[in-house]
């Protein structure tokens, strides 16, 4: 008898599991699984375990809050039911096999802080839908074979931190809007095939420590506008169509700016003494 009424407790607490869950939620993990080789995947998942024991998966109150399956061997294409998950607020599918083109229902994750999705295969344009995910913090689509613009509506994640969209084929000019990313700390568009002038309205952006620019067509000057940015201690920009060379600078001792003009100056004294 006390071995039934235990089964019986353990089969009500994992449909009580399964239950909170809502149905549409497990259906966006499971579309994820099938449309990604889920039997392959380096740490797969028990589908008739409790949804809250699945690899990667975080759930608070009820709701899926994390997906984090990076190095995890995920082979194929984002699901646009991923779309359905919007409660989410960190997805990281970084270092696996994915392609097509990124789903265009990622807008509806609302609660999104952090969106990770480097050294994967997706193609096509970055969807201008994404500038709806207006809690994002931490935008990660580097290493990819994304092309096109950047869209003008990333100009609108004002709450943005981290924007790495390096090693892609991304093309056109850096939005003059970018100085509404006030908050911005990393920015990297190193290695795609951008081009125009860098413009000055980065200078706005008080909080940057990093800027990534190297290995594309940009032309003209570095803006002196950037010697006020007093927080920026790595710089990359060599490697470009721009008047003068740069030695791409790191320093944990101050400003790069600060040693980057003194190099610069250094430089155009040797020019002169000769």
């Amino acid at each position: 008898m006390k071995t039934l009424k235990l089964i019986a407790i353990c089969l009500f607490t994992t449909a009580y599991s399964f239950a909170n869950i809502s149905s549409t939620e497990k259906d966006a993990l499971l579309a994820l699984y099938n449309a990604t080789n889920g039997t392959e995947w380096n740490s797969t998942w028990d589908l008739n375990a409790s949804v809250d024991t699945w690899y990667g998966v975080k759930v608070e109150n009820d709701k899926i809050v994390e997906i984090n399956l990076k190095f995890n061997n995920l082979n194929g294409n984002l699901p646009q039911e991923i779309g359905n998950l919007t409660s989410l607020k960190v997805l990281n599918l970084g270092f696996n096999k994915l392609k097509g083109t990124l789903p265009t229902t990622l807008s509806n994750l609302k609660e999104l802080k952090a969106l990770e999705l480097f050294m994967n295969g997706f193609e096509g344009s970055i969807p201008s839908e994404l500038g709806g995910l207006k809690k994002l913090e931490s935008l990660k689509l580097y290493s990819n074979k994304l092309s096109g613009e950047i869209p003008s509506a990333i100009m609108g994640l004002t709450n943005l931190k981290e924007l790495l969209l390096g090693s892609n084929f991304l093309t056109g000019n850096i939005p003059n809007e970018i100085y509404a990313l006030s908050k911005l700390q990393k920015l990297s568009l190193m290695d795609n095939k951008m081009d125009g002038e860098i413009p000055s309205e980065i200078a706005q952006l008080k909080d940057l420590e990093e800027l990534l620019l190297s290995t594309n067509q940009f032309t003209g000057d570095l803006p002196m506008e950037f010697m006020s940015l007093t927080k920026l201690n790595t710089i990359m920009v060599s490697d470009n169509n721009l008047n003068q060379e740069y030695t791409s600078i790191s320093s944990k001792n101050g400003p790069a700016l600060m040693h980057l003009e003194l190099q610069n100056s250094a430089a155009i004294m040797d020019i002169e003494k000769e």
